[in-house]
C-alpha cells in the first residue's frame, strides 16, 4: 500500500493519474525501513545462539497519516471531507516552490473505494521489538518521515520521466496499483 500511495501521488502531481483510490485509511500499521530491518537481521546472525526476534519499529501510524505525509513531501496540503465511503481528500494548498500545472486547489485527488477494503481487515498491526532492543541494542534509525521522503522522491523522478515522454508523443504505460 505504501508504494501505491507514493507512486499515485507522484503520478497525480505530473498529470498522469487523476485520483488515488484507497481502502481503509484508518488502519494502523507499524512501518519501518528495509535498511533498518536488514541491519537487525545481520545483528541476529551474529549471535552465538539462535533466538526469535520481532522486527518492527514499535510505532504505529495510520494509512491516512502516511498519505498526508507523502502529499506534504510533494508540497501538497489535503483537507478531508465526507465520511466513510464518501470521504475524499481535496487539495487546499500547493507549495509555491513546486510546479504542478495539472493540480489546483479544490481538486479532489483521494477517494475511498470499497474494492480496496480487505475482507479480513486487521485494524491495527504493531510489533514489539523490545527483545531486539535489549539483546542486540537495535533501534530503528530511519524515521517514517525520512522513509516517505525517500519513496516520494524516487516515485516523483519516475513520474517526471513518464510525463516528459508523454508530452513528447511517446505512449508510456504508467505503473499503477
Amino acid at each position: 500500500m505504501t508504494r501505491k500511495i507514493t507512486r499515485s501521488l507522484a503520478n497525480i502531481s505530473q498529470g498522469l493519474e487523476e485520483c488515488l483510490y484507497i481502502g481503509n485509511m484508518n488502519a494502523l500499521r507499524d512501518w519501518g525501513h528495509a535498511k533498518d530491518y536488514v541491519r537487525m537481521q545481520c545483528m541476529m546472525l551474529q549471535q552465538d545462539a539462535p533466538k526469535d526476534y520481532v522486527i518492527a519499529t514499535g510505532v504505529q501510524y495510520s494509512v491516512r497519516q502516511f498519505l498526508e505525509n507523502a502529499a506534504q513531501q510533494l508540497g501538497i496540503t489535503l483537507r478531508w471531507e465526507g465520511a466513510a465511503l464518501q470521504e475524499v481528500g481535496i487539495i487546499t494548498a500547493i507549495n509555491s516552490s513546486q510546479f504542478y500545472p495539472s493540480l489546483s486547489t479544490g481538486q479532489t485527488i483521494v477517494r475511498i473505494d470499497p474494492r480496496y477494503f480487505r475482507p479480513a481487515e486487521v485494524e491495527t498491526l504493531l510489533g514489539d521489538p523490545s527483545k531486539a532492543k535489549a539483546d542486540l541494542r537495535w533501534v530503528p534509525e530511519i524515521t517514517l518521515d525520512e522513509m516517505v521522503a525517500e519513496m516520494v522522491s524516487h516515485d516523483l523522478d519516475l513520474a517526471k520521466r513518464h510525463a516528459l515522454l508523454k508530452a513528447n508523443g511517446y505512449n508510456v504505460d504508467v505503473s499503477k496499483e
